[in-house]
């Protein structure tokens, strides 16, 4: 029985050498993470980073999601640019070519023609609620659909000399969806057409 006892009480040469060598390594490097093992908490290991090391990926950084960005801001743009040359009667000074292009330029353009012809410009701006249905990232000319509900109820023809406030057609929607079809050229999205649909939302 006392044989048992002193081989229990006894430590081997290994873990005492294991222990020499653990608290030798804490002196020498003088480490405030290092502990005996014995319960203390007045340090704890804290993680590291060097100094360029990345952040790890988050869901910004998914192709799909950062395309729909980049798509609403060239349509938020691109009618930005639209309500500036409406309120002028003239493109010039916008960068509406910037982002619309083929039917979507020519289309505005023919209401910029309209406009100055019949000597009115536009007041306000329309809201939109946009959001990006379709996305085809995969063709040789990525394109893709936005589904808008836009409202022009503050969005209105005035002539341009007495600033008066044209009355609306009747039977006119002041709230209507709008299917968009854009296309990137290159780094830069343009809205390629704009179906205003004869249905409210």
């Amino acid at each position: 029985m006392r044989t048992v006892q002193n081989r229990v009480g006894e430590q081997s040469p290994v873990k005492n050498s294991l222990r020499m060598l653990f608290v030798a390594g804490c002196t020498a490097l003088s480490v405030t993470a290092c502990s005996s093992g014995s319960g203390s908490t007045d340090a704890k290991p804290t993680p590291t980073k060097s100094a360029g090391q990345k952040p790890s990926p988050t869901a910004s950084a998914d192709p799909q999601a950062a395309a729909k960005k980049e798509v609403l801001d060239a349509y938020g743009h691109f009618w930005d640019e639209q309500v500036k040359a409406y309120s002028k009667g003239t493109e010039k000074g916008t960068d509406l070519e910037k982002y619309a292009s083929t039917e979507a330029l020519a289309r505005a353009l023919g209401d910029l023609a309209s406009l100055h012809g019949s000597g009115n410009v536009t007041s306000g701006k329309p809201t939109h609620d946009a959001k990006v249905t379709a996305l085809g990232l995969e063709k040789k000319l990525p394109e893709a659909t936005i589904t808008d509900c836009m409202d022009v109820s503050k969005w209105r023809t005035v002539n341009k000399k007495t600033g008066k406030a044209l009355a609306a057609p009747k039977g006119k929607l002041t709230r209507y969806v709008s299917i968009v079809s854009a296309q990137k050229w290159g780094k830069q999205w343009m809205i390629t057409k704009v179906e205003s649909q004869h249905r409210s939302c």
